[in-house]
């Protein structure tokens, strides 16, 4: 377990900030963060086993809560997070400085980060254009690459002939390893779109990195679950909810409500049904935001779906998935619904 304060901090100075870091499993470790420095920069150097990726402030992988103290974002920086999501207490470690002694509290283990992100090759195994802006695109791990995750996490994939990576949640568990699945949105433009629609062919090598991000299952929470996820933002909830079949005992009641544009751009609905007959405790809304909806399809977005069924436990943990105003609105009707902010996890992502 980490300690306080050992001799691989650095050295207080007058004007340095004494910051806490503290990670889900009880270890903390104390940091003396210069001005102008980040938090994230500062742990890093003292060896802790932080999660990041951009460290810019635009993946939200840093994610930690602000529980004591104060602590502004680095002058120049642009925060990915949402007004609500900092009145809460959420911050960045990767943009954040200390403005004088300050606790923070992480949303994973101290062992999570243990699991660095490394670089390797995958095959594809297959192409799958599951509707009209969707691809499943499943990739096998060459032999000799391996990387540990938790379910919620992505990988980095870059770009065939052009210098740039995409992120991508993953679909599948640790336990299907060495085959991964990923859903990836097609976008007019886009660079990896084209790859995948133009010239991807099965067997061909892809470049990938991994494990990134702070959005995962927290594997040991018995609490109800409320999943709600808009286009490929289904893909982390498949792999938590196979993940939560898989593992032995009672499983908690879950709640997944996924929505898409319309009902020719609605995927997934055999395997989801498939889960369904699997996992007994799991319930499921079907939204299209534009009409006609088949039967068992709400018209509607997939955030108003939640709670209409009843109220939920207040006690429930939920996990967010989607575009920025799809993850905003689901803060706050979830916290209207009675959920605590801390309760609720999200990951948002932005088309490129």
């Amino acid at each position: 377990m980490l300690t306080t304060t050992d001799a691989a901090d650095t050295v207080a100075g007058a004007d340095t900030a004494q910051v806490t870091v503290a990670f889900s499993d009880g270890a903390e470790h104390e940091l003396a963060v210069a001005p102008g420095r980040s938090v994230l920069d500062a742990g890093l150097e003292a060896g802790l086993p932080l999660l990041y990726q951009c460290r810019s402030g635009s993946c939200s992988s840093c994610l930690a809560t602000l529980v004591e103290g104060t602590a502004e974002t680095l002058p120049g920086s642009a925060s990915s997070l949402l007004a609500s999501e900092r009145a809460a207490g959420h911050r960045l470690l990767c943009i954040t400085e200390a403005s004088g002694s300050c606790r923070f509290e992480l949303p994973y283990d101290s062992k999570v980060g243990e699991n660095s992100a490394t670089e390797g090759h995958a095959f594809i195994n297959a192409l799958e254009r599951v509707a009209p802006d969707v691809m499943r695109l499943e990739l096998e791990l060459a032999e000799g690459f391996w990387f540990d995750f938790r379910p919620g996490q992505f990988i980095q994939i870059k770009v065939p002939g052009i210098d740039q990576s995409r992120s991508y949640s993953i679909a599948t568990t640790p336990a299907e390893l060495p085959r991964i699945e990923l859903l990836i949105r097609l976008l007019p433009g886009g660079v990896m779109s084209e790859y995948l629609l133009e010239r991807a062919a099965v067997d061909e090598v892809l470049k990938i990195s991994g494990p990134y991000g702070s959005f995962f299952l927290n594997e040991g929470s018995k609490a109800p679950l409320v999943m709600v996820a808009g286009g490929t933002g289904l893909a982390p909830m498949m792999a938590m909810i196979d993940a939560i079949r898989a593992r032995p005992g009672r499983k908690p009641p879950i709640l997944l409500s996924f929505g898409c544009q319309s009902e020719d751009k609605l995927f997934h609905r055999d395997a989801i049904e498939l889960r369904q007959l699997w996992l007994p405790e799991l319930s499921v809304t079907l939204s299209v935001d534009c009409g006609p909806a088949p039967d068992g399809v709400r018209v509607g977005n997939p955030v108003e779906a939640v709670g209409l069924e009843g109220p939920l436990d207040p006690a429930s943990v939920a996990y967010l998935c989607g575009p920025p105003g799809m993850i905003a609105a689901a803060h706050a009707h979830l916290e209207s619904l009675g959920l605590a902010p801390e309760n609720i996890h999200s990951e948002q992502f932005v088309a490129s």
